[in-house]
């Protein structure tokens, strides 16, 4: 079942536009509350909400819109704190209610009734979260910390050549490139999307962060590609309209370091596209990654019609996405998860280059 296809379907757009204006109709304080910009955010959370709600019901998760529910009631907290954390859980509940209503009146039953559980838990969620003072923060593991922290410090003070120079002190220091990738560089990021979703850094510092590290990232790969050929291949891309497509970039440098050569298909790939890359280059292994959770629909599809076309290929999925979900992956026809690089590569030296 479905309720959408995607965020700019005409059906889609409807729904949310109904959403949108019983918002107001219900609660005119919204109309002193939020200026126009507020109201544009307002409208695009709408379609982004619907998007996470059909992934839910479409994958027959229980646990990945309760989880969305409990990280937006937390950013918009930290959004808006001209607004008192009661009234925003009331404006969420209320957002809830209006989204069933509203999808009641444009779906069947039976897609009604199948989104209305997700519905009823996301409330529930909303009003524990606002509870609740704790919050579950990304922390630093103690490996590598102190370049951790001068790396982020730079990074916060956009310090492009400081950032770069810690990196480099980080390679003359004789710390591993593997472990400068994952326990350095992908643990900082991760810190930084951390920083945004609690609005104590700007999109565009979030942004300056990302393309420092790329640059960062680009000074290994003299070191990567004069590494001995294996003469084993991966085909790798991240699933959907992806932004955050630098952890994929990553794990691909990190299958190059090891002997492999990679096949990195970037973000937005169509699935005959990767078919046709697939056919082209015959890899040992197909790495899908997705970093937001309303496309893990699209990542299962593309999952079976590789699946079906490559009855003997081996097939990853991996990404940040998979963790806001209850083990969703043991449901999917695929090889392996990884939750990082590092058990992504020892996989394949068990399973693949051993078995081969």
């Amino acid at each position: 079942m479905s309720l959408l296809f995607s965020e700019t379907d005409e059906r889609t757009i409807e729904i949310a536009r109904a959403v949108y204006q019983k918002h107001f109709t219900r609660d005119p304080e919204l109309e002193k509350e939020y200026d126009e910009r507020r109201k544009r955010i307002m409208y695009d959370d709408i379609l982004v909400n619907i998007g996470y709600l059909n992934a839910a019901v479409l994958l027959n998760d229980e646990r990945l819109f309760v989880d969305y529910a409990r990280w937006i009631y937390r950013l918009l907290v930290s959004l808006m704190k001209d607004i008192d954390k009661n009234r925003i859980k009331e404006q969420m509940i209320m957002h809830y209610e209006v989204l069933y209503e509203t999808l009641s009146e444009y779906s069947s039953a039976d897609d009604t009734a199948k989104a209305k559980e997700h519905i009823e838990n996301a409330i529930l969620a909303t009003e524990k979260t606002a509870e609740s003072e704790e919050y579950e923060e990304q922390v630093f593991t103690e490996k590598h910390m102190k370049y951790k922290k001068k790396y982020l410090e730079k990074l916060l003070k956009t310090d492009t050549r400081g950032a770069i120079e810690v990196v480099q002190e980080a390679i003359e220091k004789g710390v591993d490139l593997e472990e400068i990738y994952i326990n350095i560089l992908q643990e900082v990021m991760y810190q930084v999307g951390e920083l945004w979703h609690k609005n104590l850094i700007t999109v565009d510092k979030e942004h300056y962060c990302t393309s420092t590290t790329q640059m960062a990232l680009s000074q290994f790969y003299p070191i990567i590609f004069s590494k001995g050929r294996k003469g084993y291949k991966i085909v790798a891309c991240c699933v959907g309209s992806e932004l955050h497509e630098m952890g994929m970039r990553m794990v691909s440098d990190l299958f190059e370091l090891n002997g492999w050569d990679s096949i990195y298909l970037g973000a937005g790939v169509p699935i005959n596209a990767v078919i046709t890359s697939i056919k082209e280059n015959k890899p040992d292994l197909v790495g899908f990654s997705v970093t937001m959770p309303q496309h893990l629909p699209l990542c299962l599809e593309y999952v079976n019609k590789t699946r079906k076309e490559f009855p003997n290929v081996k097939i990853a999925v991996g990404g940040r996405a998979f963790a806001t979900t209850n083990r969703l992956w043991e449901k999917w026809d695929i090889d392996v998860y990884a939750e990082n690089a590092a058990v992504f590569i020892d996989w394949t030296k068990n399973n693949i280059e051993k078995q081969g």
